[in-house]
């Protein structure tokens, strides 16, 4: 998959693809129907499947001092969408001149001009240009008139309701991964880099890879059974643990971040890349009288996280 940043600078190999736009935040079922609709355009008129969509974050960008809300990072989702087949990330960087054009010069200088995009696939919400001012309709009457082609979907709707990734943040807010899982169709993960620690659990028989948090979206704080997969480096591959997710309110801690112990591993992850899933919900963050009895309670966790993952 090839990542191009600057519309106003592409390779001519680079132009013409097949499109979604959006967000993508998630890369959700709802996601993934409209990337399967941009395919098979592509498809019909020898296109290769394009995304395109902007980093930072509009909201990111227009209200940086609100809370974080993204669900994965530009590094996961891109990730996520290499997987989904993607050819062409367009992953634009959202400014102060791309967010000053207008519906009709967006659809000029960026779609026609600079990206050279024959075919285009958005949701029935979709709006752009500055102040948001275009929509999906807007779109398809540019479409007609400077030669590429726009198809509109409606939202996608599941067992319980609008698939989105609001449904999906307030459900991992709510600790229920299961649910987030259903409409993401896939487990939702956190990916980064391995950070240091403290290394009180080594000291407790428990050693953790830590991860930040930082900029994400936080699902409820407390301990989950998680999926393992150790990007790069020499432990490369896929394991099974239990991790915490919070401040860590047995040694007072405050930024949130995410431990991790992974079942009958022993290697330096240090600096290595790392994508957890979180499977299930075991319980809150807790503090103990004891540093026995925080670590009788790790035992139980690690014994329920096996269980429910031998499962899968």
């Amino acid at each position: 998959m090839r990542i191009i940043r600057d519309y106003t600078y592409v390779d001519p190999a680079d132009r013409g693809a097949s499109v979604a736009i959006g967000n993508f935040d998630g890369v959700h079922i709802g996601h993934q129907t409209v990337i399967d609709i941009a395919r098979r355009a592509g498809q019909s008129i020898d296109a290769p499947l394009g995304i395109l969509t902007f980093e930072p974050h509009p909201r990111e960008y227009f209200a940086p001092e609100a809370a974080s809300f993204r669900l994965m990072s530009r590094e996961a989702r891109a990730h996520r969408l290499e997987k989904l087949g993607v050819a062409r990330l367009y992953e634009l960087n959202f400014n102060a001149a791309l967010s000053a054009l207008s519906p009709r010069e967006f659809a000029q200088n960026v779609i026609t001009g600079g990206l050279g995009l024959k075919h285009i696939v958005v949701g029935a919400d979709f709006c752009f240009g500055k102040g948001r001012a275009g929509n999906a309709t807007d779109l398809q009457n540019f479409g007609a008139e400077m030669g590429f082609g726009v198809t509109i979907t409606e939202l996608l709707h599941g067992d319980k309701g609008e698939v989105s990734s609001t449904a999906i943040r307030q459900a991992l807010t709510d600790g229920r991964p299961n649910d987030a899982a259903a409409m993401l169709g896939h487990w939702h993960r956190i990916e980064g880099p391995v950070v240091g620690g403290e290394q009180r659990g080594r000291e407790l028989g428990y050693p953790t890879a830590n991860m930040s948090i930082d900029g994400l979206h936080p699902p409820k704080f407390g301990v989950y059974a998680v999926l393992v997969d150790v990007l790069d480096g020499p432990h490369q591959g896929q394991y099974q643990g239990a991790a915490s997710l919070g401040i860590r309110p047995m040694f007072k801690g405050s930024a949130p971040n995410l431990e991790t112990f992974i079942f009958d591993f022993s290697g330096d992850l240090y600096g290595s890349a790392l994508s957890i899933a979180l499977v299930d919900y075991l319980r809150p963050e807790a503090t103990f009288d004891t540093l026995e009895a925080f670590v009788a309670q790790m035992d139980n966790d690690c014994a329920r996280a096996r269980a429910i993952l031998a499962d899968l």
